[in-house]
C-alpha cells in the first residue's frame, strides 16, 4: 500500500498579469469565486482530501495569501462583540492549525517545476501533492480525495487528466498512453505542450498531482525545457520507469480561473451550486440572456 499523502504544494507566486489592473495591489489567488477567493477553494479541497500540511510557494508582496488562513484576532473580537456568531465561525473556520502552514519565497519565476523544488526541505521524503488554484473543480468528490484514493491503489506518480481539443495540446502536459483501465490510464511518457501534430495523444494534466518524492532528484538538476523554465513534467517524464504513471480521468468540471473567461464561468457554476445563490442567480441569468 502507498504511504499516507499528507502535503500539499501550492504554487502562488505568479504576478497575475492577466487580470491586472485589478491584481496590481491584491494577489490573483485572493480574488473570491463567489464569496471565498480562490485559493481558499483549494485549501478546502484539500482539507477535505486529508492533507494535513500545507506549502504556499510564494513570492515578495504577497503575504495576504497565508494571512487568510491565520487567526485574526482584531476581527474575531469585533465580530464576537456584536453577536455575529454565523461570521465568526466562519472566519475561524479557514484558520489552519498552528505550525501546518508554510510560506517558502520563490526567488526567480523560473517555472511550475522550479515552484515545486523550492518545497523539497518541507515536503520531505514522502509522497505529496500539488495544486494549482487556477484549476478549480467542481465535483460531488473533491478531486484531490480522487487522486489520493487512486494513489493508494497504484502508488507512483497520479496526476488529474481530462481530453481537451487537439488544437489546444500546446497549452499542457500531455500523456503518452500505453493501457486504460476505468478512469486511470497508464502512461510511459508525457510532453510538455506540444504542437497539435507532434501530440501523442489529447489527454491533458491539469492542476492536481500526486507525486513520488523521487521527482526532486530531478528536479534537483535544474534542466530547463520549454520556455527556457524548468518544468515539471520534464522531470516527471525521466522517472517514468523508476516509479508508476498514471492520469486520473477526474469526475467532476473543471473551470480555468487563470482567465478571464474562465473565471466568469467559475463564478457562474459556482454560484449556480451554491445552495442559497443558485435559487436566485438562475432566473438572472435567463433574464440576461434573453435581453
Amino acid at each position: 500500500m502507498a504511504q499516507r499523502v499528507r502535503k500539499a504544494v501550492l504554487p502562488v507566486a505568479g504576478l497575475g498579469t492577466r487580470f491586472l489592473p485589478a491584481t496590481k495591489v491584491i494577489p490573483k489567488e485572493m480574488i473570491p469565486v463567489i464569496d471565498k477567493p480562490v485559493v481558499q477553494y483549494a485549501i478546502e479541497e484539500a482539507r477535505a482530501a486529508g492533507i494535513e500540511e500545507f506549502i504556499f510557494v510564494s513570492a515578495m508582496g504577497k503575504e495576504a495569501i497565508a494571512y487568510q488562513f491565520q487567526p485574526q484576532a482584531q476581527l474575531e473580537h469585533l465580530l464576537s462583540e456584536k453577536g455575529k456568531t454565523a461570521e465568526l465561525k466562519l472566519i475561524r473556520d479557514i484558520n489552519l492549525p498552528a505550525g501546518k502552514l508554510h510560506t517558502v519565497i520563490q526567488g526567480d519565476p523560473l517555472g511550475l517545476g522550479h515552484a515545486v523544488w523550492c518545497a523539497k526541505e518541507i515536503v520531505g521524503n514522502e509522497p505529496f501533492a500539488v495544486m494549482l488554484p487556477d484549476d478549480m473543480v467542481l465535483s460531488d468528490v473533491p478531486c484531490l480525495k480522487q487522486l489520493i484514493d487512486a494513489h493508494a491503489k497504484v502508488g507512483g506518480h497520479v496526476v488529474a487528466v481530462e481530453d481537451v481539443p487537439r488544437d489546444q495540446t500546446n497549452r499542457y502536459g500531455v500523456l503518452d498512453v500505453t493501457s486504460e483501465e476505468g478512469r486511470l490510464a497508464k502512461a510511459k511518457g508525457l510532453i510538455e505542450k506540444p504542437a497539435p501534430e507532434k501530440a501523442p495523444s489529447t489527454l491533458a494534466i491539469i492542476g492536481r498531482y500526486i507525486l513520488d518524492p523521487i521527482v526532486f532528484e530531478e528536479l534537483d538538476k535544474q534542466t530547463r525545457g520549454a520556455g527556457n523554465e524548468i518544468q515539471l513534467t520534464d522531470a516527471l517524464s525521466r522517472t517514468i520507469g523508476r516509479v508508476p504513471f498514471h492520469g486520473y480521468r477526474f469526475e467532476g468540471k473543471r473551470y480555468d480561473c487563470g482567465t478571464r473567461v474562465g473565471f466568469v464561468e467559475a463564478n457562474v457554476a459556482f454560484g449556480l451550486a451554491h445552495p442559497e445563490m443558485g435559487p436566485r442567480l438562475r432566473p438572472l441569468l435567463e433574464k440576461l440572456l434573453k435581453n
